[in-house]
C-alpha cells in the first residue's frame, strides 16, 4: 500500500471520528437538564465550542502549515479526549464551558477539516485535488452515522456521564492514527510559482482586500448559522414536537449518511463545473429544505425526509471552499487562509447556537429561530453566486490599462 493511500485513509478516519463525536453533541442537552444545565447554558457551551474552534483554526492551520498535519494531530488529539472527559464530571455551567467548550473547540481545530484537507490538498495532483477532498470529506462523515446512536445507546444504557467518557477515550485514540501519517512536499497548485511562494503576511494583506475572499468568507458564517443550530437544536425541537429522542440520533445519522453521498457529489461536480455557483446552489438549496419542514406539521416521515435532504448539502461546501481557496491562493499558506474563511463559518455557528438557546428559553419554541435561518441563507446566496474568484495575478493583469494602437 502506497504512503499517500495510507495518509489518505488515515486522514478520513480521523475527520470520521471528529465529525461523529461534535455532531452527537446535541445528544446531551436533554440529560443535562438533570443537573440544572438550562437550554441556554448548554447552548452557550456549544456555542463557545464553535467560536474556540473558529478563533483557534488560523493559527492551528499556521503550525499545520509550518511544521506538518502530525504533531498538529496528534496533540489535538490528547486536548479532545481532555475537553469531553472534563464535561464528564460536570456539576454545571462551568466545568462544561471549560471542557466542551474551551478544549474541545480547541482539539477539533486541530483534527477537524482544515487541518485534514489541507493534507489531502497536498497529497494529489490539482487535476484529482477535488475529488480527493470530496471522497475523504464524504467518507469523513460515516462517523456521525456510527456514533450518534451509539451515544444515544450509551446515554440510555449507563448515564450521560459515562457517554462523555467513551468519547474521550475515543478521542485519545486518534493519536494512535497521527502518529503513522507524513506528508510528501505540496504538489503543483495552478497558481503561478512566484505567487505560491510569497510570505504569509503578504498574502493575508491581498486576500484581505480580495472581493471574492471577502464574499465567501462572510457568506461562509451562514453554513455554520444553519448547521451548528440544527446539530445542537434539532434534538430539543423534535422532543417540542413530543418525538422520542431515539428518532433525533436516528436523524443525525442519516445526515451522516446522506452527506457522504452528497460531499463525494460535490466533489466531482467541484472539477467540472464553477465551484462558487456550485457553492451558492448548496447555500439556496438547503434554505429551501428549511422552508419546506417547517411549512409542514412534524412527524417522524418529514423530520427523516429534512434529515436526507441537508445530509446531502451538509459537508458539500468542503471540497468547493477547498478548491476556491487552493486554487486562487495556492497550497503554501492554506491552513492559516482556509482558517480564517472558516472563523466566519464558526462564528455564525456561535451566533446560530445562541440564537435558538435564546428564542427557546424566551418563547418556549424555535419558531423565530427557524425565520433566521431562512434569511441569513438567502443572503448567503446572494453574496456568492458573483464572487470573484479570480488570481490575485488575474485581477491584477485584467486592472492594467489596455494599450493604445500606434
Amino acid at each position: 500500500m502506497s504512503r499517500k493511500l495510507v495518509l489518505l485513509i488515515l486522514a478520513t478516519v480521523i475527520l470520521s471520528v471528529t465529525a461523529g463525536l461534535r455532531q452527537s453533541f446535541g445528544l446531551f442537552m436533554a440529560p443535562m437538564a438533570a443537573i440544572g444545565i438550562t437550554a441556554v447554558a448548554f447552548s452557550f457551551a456549544a456555542a463557545m465550542q464553535s467560536l474556540i474552534w473558529g478563533l483557534a483554526q488560523p493559527f492551528i492551520g499556521m503550525l499545520a502549515d509550518r511544521f506538518g498535519t502530525r504533531p498538529v494531530l496528534a496533540v489535538s488529539s490528547l486536548i479532545l479526549a481532555a475537553g469531553f472527559a472534563i464535561a464528564a464530571t460536570a456539576e454545571g455551567a462551568l466545568a462544561l464551558n471549560i471542557g466542551a467548550g474551551l478544549l474541545v473547540g480547541i482539539g477539533i481545530a486541530g483534527t477537524g477539516l482544515g487541518i485534514v484537507l489541507g493534507t489531502v490538498s497536498r497529497a494529489v495532483s490539482p487535476e484529482k485535488r477535488s475529488q480527493a477532498v470530496g471522497a475523504v470529506a464524504a467518507l469523513g462523515s460515516l462517523g456521525t452515522l456510527v456514533l450518534a446512536p451509539v451515544g444515544q445507546g450509551l446515554i440510555d444504557g449507563f448515564g450521560w456521564r459515562e457517554a462523555l467518557f467513551v468519547f474521550a477515550g475515543i478521542a485519545g485514540a486518534m493519536m494512535l492514527l497521527a502518529l503513522p501519517m507524513k506528508e510528501d512536499a505540496p504538489r503543483g497548485t495552478g497558481v503561478p510559482a512566484a505567487e505560491d511562494k510569497q510570505p504569509l503576511g503578504e498574502v493575508l494583506r491581498i486576500a484581505f482586500t480580495h472581493p471574492g475572499y471577502i464574499a465567501m468568507t462572510i457568506a461562509f458564517f451562514a453554513c455554520g448559522f444553519q448547521l451548528m443550530f440544527i446539530n445542537v437544536h434539532l434534538p430539543s425541537y423534535l422532543a417540542l414536537c413530543g418525538l422520542p429522542a431515539t428518532l433525533s440520533a436516528t436523524a443525525l445519522g442519516l445526515i451522516g449518511l446522506c452527506n457522504t453521498f452528497g460531499t463525494y457529489a460535490a466533489g466531482l461536480l467541484g472539477a467540472r463545473y464553477s465551484q462558487k455557483r456550485l457553492l451558492a446552489l448548496v447555500y439556496l438549496l438547503r434554505t429551501v429544505a428549511i422552508v419546506a419542514f417547517i411549512a409542514f406539521p412534524v412527524s417522524p416521515a418529514t423530520t427523516l425526509v429534512f434529515a436526507a435532504a441537508m445530509g446531502f448539502l451538509w459537508l458539500t461546501v468542503a471540497p468547493l471552499v477547498s478548491g476556491l481557496v487552493g486554487r486562487v491562493f495556492g497550497l503554501k499558506h492554506f491552513g492559516a487562509l482556509y482558517g480564517f474563511v472558516f472563523l466566519s463559518h464558526q462564528v455564525g455557528s456561535f451566533c446560530g447556537v445562541m440564537l435558538g438557546g435564546f428564542v427557546f428559553d424566551l418563547t418556549g419554541s424555535y419558531g423565530a429561530a427557524w425565520i433566521g435561518l431562512i434569511a441569513i441563507g438567502l443572503i448567503a446566496f446572494i453574496l456568492q453566486w458573483p464572487m470573484d474568484d479570480r488570481t490575485p495575478a488575474e485581477r491584477a493583469r485584467a486592472a492594467l490599462p489596455m494599450a493604445k494602437p500606434a
